[in-house]
């Protein structure tokens, strides 16, 4: 197949979230304050639905289950990876995420490592990352007296900076900073500290989950040392900024072009610049903060298939389905900057169905 998914994104409403995704990506959101873009995702609190082509209509964890051969034969049992926009106008809970394993166990789902590429931050801008315990005692005994101050330790960030989240850390985006998250497709998160925030749907404050935090935190916290790794071409730069080992997941590229660059890849993602996406015939300049068009291609392809990109709506979401061979050409006027995350081929087989949606309750943010 050489014809890329168009996804149509779906928003999340959150007691944290703004209008950015509007005046920043020119989205269409709905009234309220949106927390989240869920740009590409077989979760089912949000799938995403295919826009264009034969399977139009059809949701992308449907296309997954029936069609494993268009994404690899990945031997995940779910679509594994979910691509956000995050926009926090406030400051989100501070929480921690299972592993596969504690998430399967309780929760019937994938655990959730996440990465956050920061796309914006206001000066001064921080988040919550890591913490100062250092046995799981310690740990229970700063959460039961609610020592936070003590507890939480502080990260400031910049534009530009790049994060890996793995299960089992303290974390929470702070206000003022909006991200690209890529991590496992999970909803799963539990919250330690909420702010005393009072949900004006319920009239109540939020749950907490103490309990479920402390099991899953690890103890002692320790910062994942990233190595990014610069590869040049020509005038243009991949750099890795995260990849198996430390990254048993996902991988996350930035590509800086200036002129034109072809390489595999599996999603896209424009950060700024201006430039265009293609494959033999066609183009799409896609707006800031969309994934590219990608045409995929894999064995038994026709390699000379065109796809004319003119025929999409713009300001549709879309990947390419998840070939092990997949590449596109990317082209830039001056220098532009494109993010790209793609599923590592050695993901752990784990069986579980989804939780019931109707019964199951969302703890995000």
């Amino acid at each position: 197949m050489a014809e890329p998914f168009f996804l149509t994104p779906v928003f999340h409403e959150k007691i944290w979230g703004g209008r950015r995704l509007a005046t920043d990506f020119n989205y269409q959101l709905p009234d309220g304050k949106i927390g989240e873009c869920w740009a590409i995702s077989g979760h089912p609190h949000g799938p995403s639905q295919i826009a264009n082509g034969r399977y139009q209509g059809q949701l992308l964890p449907d296309i997954y289950r029936d069609h494993p051969e268009l994404f690899g034969n990945s031997h995940s049992p779910v679509f594994p990876l979910l691509t956000k926009i995050l926009d926090a106008e406030a400051s989100l809970s501070v929480q921690v995420h299972p592993d596969d394993e504690y998430a399967a166990e309780h929760e019937h789902e994938l655990g959730k490592t996440e990465c956050w590429y920061v796309i914006s931050a206001e000066p001064g801008s921080y988040l919550t990352y890591g913490h100062s315990a250092k046995t799981r005692a310690q740990l229970k005994d700063l959460i039961d007296h609610q020592e936070w101050g003590q507890l939480f330790l502080k990260r400031p960030v910049k534009t530009g900076d790049f994060v890996y989240v793995p299960s089992g850390t303290i974390h929470a985006l702070n206000k003022g900073i909006v991200v690209l998250e890529t991590q496992q497709s999970s909803d799963t998160t539990y919250r330690l500290y909420d702010y005393d925030r009072v949900d004006a749907t319920t009239g109540q404050k939020r749950a907490l989950h103490l309990q479920q935090a402390t099991d899953v935190t690890t103890v002692p916290f320790e910062e994942p040392h990233l190595t990014p790794v610069v590869e040049y071409r020509g005038s243009s730069t991949i750099t890795t900024l995260v990849a198996p080992p430390l990254s048993p997941y996902f991988t996350v590229y930035k590509w800086e072009v200036s002129g034109e660059l072809s390489l595999p890849l599996h999603l896209g993602f424009r950060h700024q610049g201006a430039g265009t996406a293609h494959r033999r015939r066609g183009r799409l300049p896609p707006p800031k903060g969309r994934p590219l068009p990608l045409a995929g291609r894999r064995d038994g392809v026709d390699p000379d298939r065109g796809i004319n990109y003119d025929r999409f709506h713009q300001h549709r979401l879309i990947t390419s389905p998840l070939l092990k061979k997949l590449e596109t050409t990317v082209s830039s006027n001056g220098r532009s900057s494109f993010l790209f995350g793609c599923i590592n081929p050695f993901i752990q087989e784990l069986s579980f169905p989804y939780p019931n949606v109707s019964s199951y309750s969302p703890r995000g943010g």
